[in-house]
């Protein structure tokens, strides 16, 4: 019936909150039917808290069960599944809450909500927007953060601080989003749209801490995902922990499992890259040094070679060589001019002994008549005829008194002779 109320007779807590338990209870058992988005099993705890999603609406309800109802499923139950519950809706008066208290719970399958999410998957990932040869290469040392997150999250807190003690001078230029809700893709798109437009950012990441599926569903949209594969600045995914991977994971250049690792990822450890510049300097130097002391090794094994060590040493021997060379020229053509001197001396005396002049030298001369024809007969001339007498020194004028022919000799006698 009926609770009649007013200003000045207001119903107490109580009487409506024993009016909602006995009006519920009044339900009675049912069997509902909808997708796991959050499985807690707490340890030591018998129960098991359950969210169950409507699959075509975003509604939610709490669903409680002992361990032994979960663990007697075939198949097991897990997040994301479809699945059908048997249970009773309870009030709970104490906190206020309404929970199903299920008392069998059966799989029907893979999940509507997995399975639209697999779908989306598969297409995008046909039209190759997940395509390693897609990726960009982080910047070593990033001048300036674009950072998407929720204003005053965990999740920017672990970013800054972590960003900032490995790297202190790196800057941040952060735009705030919702991270949950049905207008967190829209706002986180805007964002990345944002931040890729200015030109002072040189890597943007878009952060979260963990949650539930039904919490992450919003970075798995397909408009996020389609904006942050046509930016043109390298975007980094820290959705959630480890297990979660929604669709931004497989779309960014790169993906950190959580908010912490990302902000490792992003800059380097100011203290490791000092110690790795003085590890680069003692190698360097100690390189330099083994050059140094192999190349005056080698300088000092030149400078002890005889050629360098006494230079003119090699040009006295040459001298010396050709010093040796030209005297035994000057010898050799010395040599040769005095057999020529003699050839010559030779040669001369036998020139001179077979000279007519040596010849008149003896005392001979020789005859010519008046045309100068030289008498060798007494039948060439005749008396008074004048001739001429070629002495070794001078010439006589003579006339012929007379001829004394001489026989011929015997030519045996004139050999003999």
């Amino acid at each position: 019936m009926a609770l009649e109320t007013s200003p000045e007779q207001p119903a107490p807590v109580r009487q409506i909150a024993t009016l909602l338990t006995s009006w519920i209870d009044r339900l009675g058992a049912v069997w509902v039917e909808g997708q796991i988005t959050q499985l807690n099993r707490r340890q030591g705890m018998a129960t098991v808290f359950i969210v169950l999603r409507d699959p075509l609406g975003d509604i939610s309800m709490s669903v409680t069960c002992q361990r032994q109802v979960i663990d007697s499923a075939d198949p097991p139950v897990v997040e994301g599944a479809s699945v059908v519950v048997h249970g009773r809706p309870r009030y709970y008066t104490n906190r206020g809450t309404l929970s199903l208290v299920a008392d069998d719970i059966r799989m029907v399958g893979l999940g509507e909500l997995l399975a639209r999410l697999e779908r989306r998957r598969q297409l995008l990932a046909a039209e190759g927007l997940f395509a390693r040869e897609r990726k960009q290469r982080l910047p070593f040392l990033p001048h300036r953060i674009g950072l998407v997150t929720s204003r005053g999250s965990a999740a920017e807190r672990d970013v800054l601080e972590n960003a900032r003690r490995r790297w202190p001078a790196v800057a941040f230029e952060t735009r705030y989003a919702a991270m949950q809700g049905p207008s967190c893709a829209r706002e986180v798109m805007e964002a990345v749209q944002r931040l890729d437009a200015e030109s002072s950012v040189d890597v943007i990441l878009v952060a979260r801490g963990g949650g539930s599926i039904e919490d992450l569903l919003p970075f798995s949209d397909e408009g996020l995902v389609r904006v942050v594969a046509k930016a043109r600045t390298p975007v980094v995914s820290a959705i959630g922990h480890e297990p979660d991977t929604p669709l931004l994971d497989l779309v960014a250049d790169v993906r950190a499992s959580t908010p912490t690792d990302a902000a490792k990822m992003l800059v380097p450890d100011v203290g490791e890259e000092l110690e790795r510049v003085a590890e680069l300097r003692r190698r360097a130097r100690r390189h330099l040094s083994t050059f140094l002391a192999h190349e005056l090794s080698q300088l000092a094994n030149l400078r002890a070679r005889p050629v360098l060590a006494a230079p003119t040493t090699v040009l006295e021997q040459r001298a010396a060589e050709v010093d040796e060379l030209v005297a035994r020229a000057r010898r050799t053509l010395g040599h040769r001019l005095d057999r020529a001197a003699d050839d010559l001396d030779h040669s001369r005396a036998r020139v001179r002994a077979l000279s007519p002049r040596e010849t008149l030298r003896r005392g001979y001369a020789v005859v010519q008549d008046a045309d100068g024809h030289v008498l060798t007969s007494t039948d060439q001339t005749a008396a008074g005829a004048h001739v001429t007498a070629r002495l070794f020194s001078g010439h006589l004028a003579m006339t012929v008194d007379g001829l004394a022919p001489e026989a011929h000799p015997d030519p045996e006698d004139e050999d003999d002779a």
